[in-house]
C-alpha cells in the first residue's frame, strides 16, 4: 500500500507509559464493575454496549485509577493528554517505567495477569500490537470513532488501533555538532564519531526498530530486506561513529548523544523544549531512508480497570485527544477524517516537519520477519 506522505504518516509502532509507584501484588478487584442493569465493564466492546458514554464515566470514574506503561510525558504530548484526561474526569493515571519499551509493556501483561498491577491499557509499536492480538492479550473494543479509522490502520476485531505516527529522522544539536547529517549517508562520515544514537534497542523498542528499517531501505535494501540496515549499524559500529547510549531528553540535553536517530515528532518537540536550555535541535527526515510508522493503543484483556481503560481510548480517540498529539507533532490516525470534517487543528498541522515523496507501509508478515531478522543479528551487528 503506498500513500502520500503529506496525508497519512505510518502503519503500527510502538511505545508506552509512565511513572508512578504501582500498587503491590494482589488479585484485580475492578473487573465486576458493572451497570445497575448487570452489563459488564470487563466485556463490553464498545460505550453503546455498556449503557452509553454517561454509564462508561460514571463506571471509570468509580474506579477512579488507570494503569500505564512507558509513556513519557514528553512522548507526542503525552503528558498535556494524561493531565487532560485527569482534569476532565477526575481520574489518576499512574504510569510505570516512562522510558519502557513495547517489550516491557508486554511482559507486564503476561506475567501480572489476575493482578491489580498490571496495565489497563497499552501503546505500542506496530509489530507488538500484532503479536499481542495473537497471543489473545487483548481485549475487542470499539471507540466511538472507529469507523472513521483507516481500514488498514485498524484491527477487523477491533483489539488494537493505529493512535498517532511519524517518520524517521535525524535530530542534531547544531552547537555541539558542526555540520548536522541529513540523509543516512552522511552518518558514516568519520566527523561523526561517538555521535550516533538510537532511542532504544531495536528488539524491543519500536522507534529503534524503525530506525533499523529506514537505514535497510538507505542501503539497498526493502520491505522484505532489512538486512542491510543491520550491516550499516555495523558499519557505524566498526567506524566508532555508533554509541550504545540510548538517546532520551536526557541525554540530548546533556549532550551525551548529540546525533539521534528518532522519530520526527519527537526530535521536533526536542526542539521546542531545548529552546530555553541552550541547545539548538536541528530536524531533518533522511530523503534516502524515508518510512514512516504509527503506534497502536490496545486494552488488556484481563485490565483491572476495565471502564477507565474504555473511556481513556474514548478520550484518546476524540477531537480533543487527536488534536493534543497533533500539538506535539504527531500525525493522528484521524486526521484525514478530521480534516475532511474541519475539526483539524490547522495551526498545529501546519508546523508539522515536511515531507514529501510517498512512503509504503510494511505488511503484517514483512514486520514479523524483520522482527525476527532483527532479533538475530543486533547483537552481532553492534557488539565489541
Amino acid at each position: 500500500m503506498t500513500l502520500p506522505l503529506s496525508r497519512i504518516a505510518v502503519l503500527t509502532g510502538g511505545l508506552a507509559v509512565a511513572a508512578l509507584s504501582l500498587s503491590a501484588c494482589g488479585a484485580a478487584t475492578s473487573q465486576s464493575a458493572t451497570t445497575p442493569d448487570g452489563k459488564k465493564a470487563n466485556t463490553a466492546t464498545s460505550a453503546t454496549d455498556f449503557g452509553g458514554m454517561d454509564a462508561l464515566v460514571a463506571a471509570a470514574k468509580k474506579e477512579g485509577t488507570l494503569h500505564a506503561m512507558a509513556l513519557p510525558r514528553d512522548w507526542a504530548n503525552y503528558g498535556a493528554l494524561i493531565d487532560g484526561f485527569t482534569e476532565k474526569y477526575g481520574i489518576k493515571i499512574e504510569v510505570e517505567n516512562p522510558d519502557g519499551s513495547s517489550q516491557d509493556e508486554i511482559n507486564a501483561v503476561t506475567s501480572r495477569k489476575g493482578q491489580d498491577r498490571a496495565p489497563d491499557v497499552l501503546d505500542l509499536g506496530s509489530s507488538f500490537a500484532l503479536s499481542g492480538a495473537q497471543q489473545g492479550l487483548f481485549a475487542s473494543y470499539k471507540v466511538a470513532s472507529y469507523d472513521d479509522i483507516p481500514a488498514a490502520q485498524k484491527d477487523p476485531q477491533a483489539r488494537w488501533y493505529n493512535d498517532y505516527g511519524g517518520y524517521v529522522s535525524i535530530g542534531c544539536d547544531a552547537k555541539r555538532v558542526k555540520h548536522c547529517p541529513s540523509t543516512f549517508k552522511d552518518l558514516l562520515k568519520p566527523e561523526y564519531k561517538g555521535q550516533v544514537a538510537l532511542n532504544g534497542n531495536p528488539t524491543k523498542s519500536g522507534s529503534a526498530f524503525g530506525g533499523v528499517y529506514a537505514a535497510a531501505l538507505a542501503n539497498g535494501g526493502s520491505l522484505d530486506d532489512v538486512q542491510p540496515g543491520l550491516d550499516f549499524f555495523a558499519e557505524l559500529k566498526k567506524n566508532g561513529n555508533y554509541t550504545p547510549v540510548e538517546s532520551t531528553p536526557a541525554t540530548v540535553e546533556k549532550g551525551e548523544t548529540p546525533i539521534s536517530i528518532d522519530w520526527d515528532y519527537l526530535n521536533a518537540g526536542y526542539a521546542d523544549e531545548f529552546k530555553s536550555k541552550g541547545v539548538d535541535w536541528k530536524v531533518s527526515v533522511p530523503s534516502d531512508g524515508r518510512y514512516a510508522q504509527y503506534y497502536s493503543q490496545a486494552i488488556t484483556k484481563d485490565a483491572p480497570h476495565p471502564a477507565a481503560a474504555r473511556l481513556w481510548q474514548e478520550y484518546l480517540y476524540s477531537v480533543e485527544g487527536q488534536n493534543i498529539w497533533l500539538k506535539g507533532y504527531a500525525r493522528p490516525a484521524l486526521m484525514p477524517a478530521m480534516e475532511k470534517a474541519g475539526t483539524l487543528d490547522k495551526d498545529a498541522a501546519a508546523k508539522l516537519p515536511e515531507v514529501s515523496g510517498t512512503v509504503t507501509f510494511p505488511t503484517e508478515a514483512q514486520q514479523n520477519k524483520a522482527k525476527g531478522v532483527i532479533a538475530q543479528g543486533w547483537g552481532k551487528a553492534v557488539s565489541g
